[in-house]
Protein backbone atom coordinates (compact mmCIF):
# COMPACT_ATOMS: atom_id res chain seq x y z
CA UNK A 1 0.00 0.00 0.00
CA UNK A 2 1.19 3.65 -0.76
CA UNK A 3 3.18 5.03 2.42
CA UNK A 4 4.08 1.51 3.99
CA UNK A 5 6.75 0.03 4.13
CA UNK A 6 8.94 -2.19 0.73
CA UNK A 7 7.96 -5.48 0.44
CA UNK A 8 9.38 -8.50 -0.82
CA UNK A 9 7.69 -8.53 -4.75
CA UNK A 10 8.13 -4.31 -4.00
CA UNK A 11 12.20 -4.92 -4.20
CA UNK A 12 11.96 -7.23 -7.07
CA UNK A 13 10.27 -5.28 -9.11
CA UNK A 14 12.35 -2.63 -8.58
CA UNK A 15 15.03 -4.64 -9.33
CA UNK A 16 13.16 -5.70 -12.16
CA UNK A 17 12.68 -1.87 -13.29
CA UNK A 18 15.98 -1.03 -13.32
CA UNK A 19 17.10 -4.00 -15.01
CA UNK A 20 14.80 -2.94 -18.12
CA UNK A 21 16.62 0.83 -17.59
CA UNK A 22 13.23 2.49 -16.56
CA UNK A 23 13.72 5.71 -14.25
CA UNK A 24 12.70 6.05 -10.53
CA UNK A 25 9.64 7.94 -11.63
CA UNK A 26 8.41 5.09 -13.59
CA UNK A 27 9.08 2.00 -11.39
CA UNK A 28 7.72 4.39 -8.28
CA UNK A 29 4.62 4.58 -10.47
CA UNK A 30 3.95 0.90 -11.26
CA UNK A 31 4.55 0.74 -7.83
CA UNK A 32 1.83 3.29 -6.54
CA UNK A 33 4.95 5.08 -4.36
CA UNK A 34 6.62 8.25 -4.09
CA UNK A 35 9.52 8.66 -6.38
CA UNK A 36 11.59 9.79 -3.08
CA UNK A 37 10.74 6.15 -1.75
CA UNK A 38 12.19 4.30 -5.12
CA UNK A 39 15.02 6.54 -5.08
CA UNK A 40 16.18 6.43 -1.22
CA UNK A 41 15.85 2.39 -1.32
CA UNK A 42 18.22 1.97 -4.40
CA UNK A 43 20.41 4.72 -3.19
CA UNK A 44 21.07 3.12 0.56
CA UNK A 45 21.27 -0.88 -1.31
CA UNK A 46 23.89 -0.60 -3.92
CA UNK A 47 22.71 2.12 -6.20
CA UNK A 48 20.98 1.25 -9.79
CA UNK A 49 24.41 -0.83 -10.83
CA UNK A 50 24.52 -2.78 -7.84
CA UNK A 51 20.95 -3.10 -6.33
CA UNK A 52 19.42 -6.93 -5.61
CA UNK A 53 16.30 -7.28 -4.21
CA UNK A 54 17.35 -10.12 -1.45
CA UNK A 55 20.39 -8.08 0.00
CA UNK A 56 18.05 -4.86 0.09
CA UNK A 57 15.57 -7.04 2.39
CA UNK A 58 18.24 -8.35 4.33
CA UNK A 59 19.96 -5.40 5.18
CA UNK A 60 16.47 -3.66 5.74
CA UNK A 61 15.61 -6.33 8.55
CA UNK A 62 18.79 -5.50 10.17
CA UNK A 63 18.21 -2.08 10.23
CA UNK A 64 14.77 -3.46 11.93
CA UNK A 65 16.49 -5.28 14.45
CA UNK A 66 18.42 -2.32 15.60
CA UNK A 67 15.82 -0.32 16.90
CA UNK A 68 15.19 -1.02 20.20
CA UNK A 69 12.20 0.18 21.83
CA UNK A 70 12.35 1.45 25.17
CA UNK A 71 10.08 -0.57 27.95
CA UNK A 72 7.80 1.22 29.77
CA UNK A 73 8.53 2.49 33.08
CA UNK A 74 5.90 0.24 34.65
CA UNK A 75 7.45 -3.17 32.67
CA UNK A 76 10.55 -2.71 34.21
CA UNK A 77 11.26 -5.29 36.46
CA UNK A 78 13.57 -4.51 39.95
CA UNK A 79 16.81 -3.31 39.70
CA UNK A 80 16.92 -2.90 35.45
CA UNK A 81 18.38 -0.63 33.79
CA UNK A 82 16.15 1.94 31.33
CA UNK A 83 15.98 -0.63 28.92
CA UNK A 84 14.52 -3.52 31.33
CA UNK A 85 18.02 -5.45 31.68
CA UNK A 86 18.83 -7.04 34.92
CA UNK A 87 22.47 -6.26 35.67
CA UNK A 88 22.81 -10.60 36.01
CA UNK A 89 21.82 -10.40 32.16
CA UNK A 90 24.30 -8.43 31.08
CA UNK A 91 26.86 -10.27 32.87
CA UNK A 92 26.09 -13.24 31.43
CA UNK A 93 26.05 -12.55 28.43
CA UNK A 94 28.97 -11.33 28.42
CA UNK A 95 30.83 -13.98 30.35
CA UNK A 96 29.51 -15.80 26.70
CA UNK A 97 30.33 -13.66 24.30
CA UNK A 98 34.05 -13.37 25.96
CA UNK A 99 34.16 -17.27 25.81
CA UNK A 100 33.61 -17.21 22.32
CA UNK A 101 36.34 -14.27 21.82
CA UNK A 102 38.58 -16.75 23.34
CA UNK A 103 38.15 -19.27 21.15
CA UNK A 104 39.35 -17.37 18.23
CA UNK A 105 42.61 -16.94 20.23
CA UNK A 106 42.00 -13.40 21.41
CA UNK A 107 43.75 -13.56 24.85
CA UNK A 108 41.56 -14.66 28.23
CA UNK A 109 41.45 -10.90 29.79
CA UNK A 110 41.29 -8.98 26.40
CA UNK A 111 38.14 -11.15 25.33
CA UNK A 112 36.74 -10.33 28.34
CA UNK A 113 36.95 -6.90 28.00
CA UNK A 114 36.07 -6.76 24.36
CA UNK A 115 32.98 -8.13 25.50
CA UNK A 116 32.32 -5.84 28.09
CA UNK A 117 32.78 -3.10 25.35
CA UNK A 118 29.93 -4.56 23.25
CA UNK A 119 27.36 -5.47 25.95
CA UNK A 120 27.72 -1.14 26.66
CA UNK A 121 25.15 0.87 24.91
CA UNK A 122 27.76 3.28 24.74
CA UNK A 123 30.56 1.19 23.20
CA UNK A 124 32.81 2.47 25.69
CA UNK A 125 33.99 2.12 28.90
CA UNK A 126 37.14 3.10 31.32
CA UNK A 127 39.94 1.52 32.87
CA UNK A 128 38.33 1.89 36.49
CA UNK A 129 34.91 0.48 35.40
CA UNK A 130 36.90 -2.55 33.77
CA UNK A 131 39.15 -3.17 37.04
CA UNK A 132 35.59 -2.87 39.12
CA UNK A 133 33.65 -4.84 36.74
CA UNK A 134 36.02 -7.88 35.51
CA UNK A 135 37.40 -7.31 39.75
CA UNK A 136 41.28 -7.61 38.34
CA UNK A 137 44.33 -5.89 38.74
CA UNK A 138 44.81 -2.36 37.26
CA UNK A 139 47.97 -4.01 35.39
CA UNK A 140 46.17 -6.57 34.49
CA UNK A 141 43.80 -4.40 32.37
CA UNK A 142 46.37 -2.53 31.05
CA UNK A 143 47.82 -5.57 29.30
CA UNK A 144 44.61 -6.46 28.04
CA UNK A 145 43.55 -2.99 26.20
CA UNK A 146 47.07 -2.76 25.07
CA UNK A 147 46.88 -5.96 22.98
CA UNK A 148 43.00 -5.03 21.58
CA UNK A 149 44.54 -1.76 20.76
CA UNK A 150 47.62 -3.34 18.54
CA UNK A 151 44.86 -5.30 17.04
CA UNK A 152 43.09 -1.94 16.46
CA UNK A 153 40.11 -3.73 17.56
CA UNK A 154 39.66 -0.66 20.45
CA UNK A 155 40.47 3.13 20.49
CA UNK A 156 41.17 5.32 23.07
CA UNK A 157 40.24 9.03 24.05
CA UNK A 158 40.74 11.50 26.62
CA UNK A 159 37.79 12.02 28.86
CA UNK A 160 37.16 15.29 28.24
CA UNK A 161 38.87 17.80 31.54
CA UNK A 162 40.18 14.93 33.12
CA UNK A 163 43.44 11.95 32.63
CA UNK A 164 41.39 9.34 32.46
CA UNK A 165 41.48 7.52 29.55
CA UNK A 166 37.88 6.05 27.81
CA UNK A 167 38.13 2.98 25.38
CA UNK A 168 35.55 2.63 22.58
CA UNK A 169 35.15 0.36 19.84
CA UNK A 170 36.87 0.19 16.69
CA UNK A 171 33.09 0.17 14.34
CA UNK A 172 35.21 -0.52 11.00
CA UNK A 173 37.45 -3.78 13.25
CA UNK A 174 35.58 -6.33 11.51
CA UNK A 175 35.64 -5.00 8.46
CA UNK A 176 39.43 -5.07 8.22
CA UNK A 177 39.65 -7.96 9.84
CA UNK A 178 37.96 -9.34 7.10
CA UNK A 179 40.14 -7.69 4.14
CA UNK A 180 43.34 -8.62 5.96
CA UNK A 181 42.05 -12.59 6.10
CA UNK A 182 41.14 -11.97 2.21
CA UNK A 183 44.75 -10.86 1.71
CA UNK A 184 45.78 -13.78 3.85
CA UNK A 185 43.82 -16.37 1.21
CA UNK A 186 45.58 -14.69 -1.76
CA UNK A 187 49.16 -14.72 0.14
CA UNK A 188 48.47 -18.77 0.18
CA UNK A 189 46.95 -18.43 -3.56
CA UNK A 190 49.59 -17.69 -5.37
CA UNK A 191 52.02 -19.83 -2.78
CA UNK A 192 50.31 -22.51 -3.92
CA UNK A 193 50.33 -21.86 -7.32
CA UNK A 194 53.85 -21.28 -7.61
CA UNK A 195 54.34 -24.61 -6.37
CA UNK A 196 51.57 -26.12 -8.62
CA UNK A 197 54.47 -24.29 -11.17
CA UNK A 198 57.74 -25.75 -9.60
CA UNK A 199 55.99 -29.52 -9.06
CA UNK A 200 54.33 -29.72 -12.33
CA UNK A 201 51.09 -28.93 -13.12
CA UNK A 202 50.11 -32.18 -14.31
CA UNK A 203 51.89 -34.36 -11.11
CA UNK A 204 49.01 -35.26 -8.14
CA UNK A 205 50.83 -32.86 -5.81
CA UNK A 206 50.45 -29.72 -8.71
CA UNK A 207 47.16 -30.76 -9.49
CA UNK A 208 46.07 -30.30 -5.45
CA UNK A 209 48.03 -26.98 -5.19
CA UNK A 210 46.34 -25.49 -8.22
CA UNK A 211 42.49 -26.35 -6.79
CA UNK A 212 43.59 -24.89 -3.88
CA UNK A 213 45.12 -21.82 -5.28
CA UNK A 214 41.57 -21.26 -7.55
CA UNK A 215 39.75 -22.21 -4.45
CA UNK A 216 41.26 -19.31 -2.12
CA UNK A 217 41.60 -17.08 -4.68
CA UNK A 218 37.72 -16.91 -5.18
CA UNK A 219 36.74 -17.49 -1.56
CA UNK A 220 38.95 -14.45 -1.22
CA UNK A 221 37.45 -11.92 -4.08
CA UNK A 222 34.18 -12.82 -2.30
CA UNK A 223 34.72 -11.89 0.85
CA UNK A 224 35.82 -8.27 -0.21
CA UNK A 225 32.97 -8.34 -2.48
CA UNK A 226 30.49 -9.27 0.47
CA UNK A 227 32.51 -6.25 2.91
CA UNK A 228 32.23 -3.87 0.49
CA UNK A 229 28.48 -4.07 -0.19
CA UNK A 230 27.51 -4.86 3.69
CA UNK A 231 29.95 -1.98 4.65
CA UNK A 232 28.16 0.41 2.33
CA UNK A 233 24.56 -0.59 3.15
CA UNK A 234 24.75 -0.91 6.78
CA UNK A 235 26.58 2.45 6.79
CA UNK A 236 23.75 3.58 4.90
Amino acid sequence: MPGGRLTPEDRRRIATGLTQGLGYAEIARQLGRPTSTVSREVTRNGGPGGYRADLAHAATVVRSRRRVARPRRSEKPPGADEYGRLPAVVGDFSAQFAELFARTGVPKMAAAVLARLYAADSGSITAGELVRYLRVSPATVSAAVGYLEGQQLIRRERDAGTRRDRYFLDESAWYRATLASARANESLAAKARDGATVLGMNSPAGQRLLGMSEYLEKVGLDMVRSAERWRTQLGA
